[in-house]
């Protein structure tokens, strides 16, 4: 049985296929034929893949979404003796509005590892901690905010206001928010997208130091891939807004509704492969597309070697 590794051209591919599909429609403010574009292009691309799939994290229950779907089989050898048994985690449009209105940071992303080695997370909100290698040991949820930023200045040899933070912009971070900007350090407010915020903090040549607040739990899983592989610190404790949200997570993760997942805890195998395509400019360069070619830009982070691969793939341009 071969290694997750193996796959790789084809995660990219998919995640390629999906970005192109959904730049069709950047700026035309409808993000749910934006979001469709990229589900059916990169489940088009999952059917030639060589391996025996099965979607963990997507886009819903099977009732909910018609295609990658929680739980469904993908690639071209399922149930073949021998294939390659691999989990999916996918959000094949992450950040829908930012590409209805085609603004940053909209990307097309996935994370691939070993049967039953990605966390099931259930659709809910997770408090989340994100920061680069250096700060390993050093921060947790397990603190508080002001004792993660001021951990942060002293091991990055900052002055408070030098340290930047990132997060969501939402009603709920109105606490977060009022702590942070009392120890002094600078707070950058992201409207969707913290896939791309805990990525940025996670790299030590990012623009952020550390990543703060609550965001959806599936994408948790996502990010804590990719951190693995950099080396980087991931945290995150789930966060519901009701008591069936509650009972539902239950189903999944039992009596570990209050535990600290550690990014090992959400993904448990080395032998994972995160791959991000840019839709909109940010954190990668959106797809460009002139009159004969589309490129799209990709970025590959290999866990097991914790290789981070950019790469720029220009394809002949076919008009419909």
């Amino acid at each position: 049985m071969g290694m997750t590794s193996d796959l790789t051209p084809h995660f990219l591919e998919a995640v390629d296929q999906a970005a192109i599909a959904s730049a069709a429609w950047r700026g035309k403010g409808d993000k749910n034929a934006a979001d469709d574009a990229a589900v059916e292009a990169m489940r088009r691309t999952f059917d030639h893949v060589p391996f025996d799939g099965r979607v963990a994290i997507g886009e819903g229950e099977r009732d909910e979404a018609p295609m990658l779907y929680i739980g469904e089989p993908l690639g071209n050898m399922v149930g073949v003796e021998g294939a390659p048994q691999i989990d999916i985690a996918v959000d094949p449009l992450e950040c829908t509005n930012n590409c209805a209105d085609n603004t940053p940071n909209s990307i097309a992303v996935l994370a691939a590892a070993p049967r039953g080695t990605l966390l099931h997370a259930p659709d809910c909100y997770m408090d989340k901690i994100a920061a680069g290698p250096l700060l390993n040991g050093h921060v947790s949820l397990e603190g508080g905010v002001a004792y993660n930023i001021e951990q942060t200045a002293h091991v990055l040899d900052k002055a408070m206001d030098e340290v930047r933070i990132v997060a969501l912009d939402r009603d709920r971070h109105k606490q977060l928010f009022s702590e942070i900007h009392a120890t002094g350090a600078q707070l950058d407010l992201l409207g969707d997208g913290d896939v791309s915020g805990a990525i940025w903090a996670a790299k030590p040549d990012g623009p952020y130091d550390l990543l703060l607040g609550i965001g959806a739990a599936p994408e948790g899983v996502i990010s804590a891939t990719a951190i693995r592989g950099l080396g980087g610190v991931f945290e995150g404790r789930l966060v519901f807004r009701s008591d069936e949200e509650e009972a539902r997570a239950e189903t999944m993760v039992g009596d570990d509704l209050t535990r600290l997942w550690k990014a090992h805890d959400l993904c448990k195998s080395e032998d994972a492969i995160f791959a991000a395509s840019g839709v909109c400019d940010g954190y990668l360069p959106g797809v460009h597309i002139d009159a004969t070619t589309t490129t799209t830009f990709s970025e590959l982070i290999d866990v097991s070697t914790s290789k981070v691969t950019r790469d720029e793939t220009v394809r002949p341009r076919t008009v419909a």
